[in-house]
């Protein structure tokens, strides 16, 4: 299916209040990109062409006009079953990803069974320079490395990206409290040692504290870890 067609379709379903709400979410997308079209409908739309094999014309038509098309591209991407396919296809759409949400659910079903296959791309997409590359390995490294495959080094490479970017240093924080919560022994010295860039430092702070997953007792030794600014 050609973007046209697919355009043509995403508008019959765009919705002008959720687009407003969406557009709120992601104000570095300019409102005239955004169509206005939920998520289940997207995915709806994603597997629809996966299945009957009519994406593929789609998925080389880079970049994307709309931000539900790169929406689409995810889903799509997320139903491959073959991981050297899927890998293919996940490296040509990083460059063309342009904002938090479509880097955060890009997430292919399959990593979970590639795990050492993925780890070596993680190594080289976190020393990108473009802020959702990096934000994409972080998102990888905190959804299938923080559990039994955790080891310290991933959380050292975390720690010592050095990009001046919101976006990348909000999902080090959320890393970080995710780890927190999962391997808070291991992770807490990042804290009381300080090896964290100050925003990203408070910001973990917050971030766990708000977290439902960190205990009472934990949340008030952090907050007496947080470092006063001004």
């Amino acid at each position: 299916m050609r973007s046209v067609e697919l355009n043509e379709r995403l508008f019959l379903l765009s919705d002008e209040k959720f687009k407003k709400f969406n557009s709120s979410l992601i104000p570095n997308i300019d409102p005239e990109y955004i169509i206005g079209v939920k998520t289940p409908q997207l995915k709806s739309l994603a597997k629809e062409l996966y299945k009957s094999d009519n994406y593929k014309e789609f998925l080389l038509d880079l970049p994307h006009k709309y931000y539900e098309e790169n929406q689409i591209h995810d889903f799509i991407i997320a139903e491959f079953k073959d991981f050297d396919k899927c890998i293919i296809e996940v490296e040509r759409f990083l460059p063309y990803i342009d904002n938090w949400a479509t880097c955060d659910q890009l997430s292919p079903k399959l990593f979970v069974k590639h795990k050492t296959e993925l780890l070596e791309y993680i190594n080289r997409w976190i020393k990108y320079r473009h802020t959702y590359t990096v934000r994409f390995a972080v998102n990888m490294l905190m959804r299938h490395f923080l559990e039994d495959d955790f080891r310290i080094i991933y959380a050292d490479m975390v720690a010592e990206i050095s990009i001046d970017d919101y976006y990348v240093n909000m999902v080090r924080a959320w890393y970080f409290a995710t780890a927190l919560a999962k391997q808070w022994e291991s992770v807490l010295p990042y804290l009381e040692d300080k090896k964290l860039d100050v925003w990203t430092h408070n910001k973990t702070i917050q971030k766990s504290v708000e977290s439902l997953r960190i205990s009472k007792e934990q949340k008030e030794y952090l907050k007496t870890l947080k470092i006063k600014t001004g």
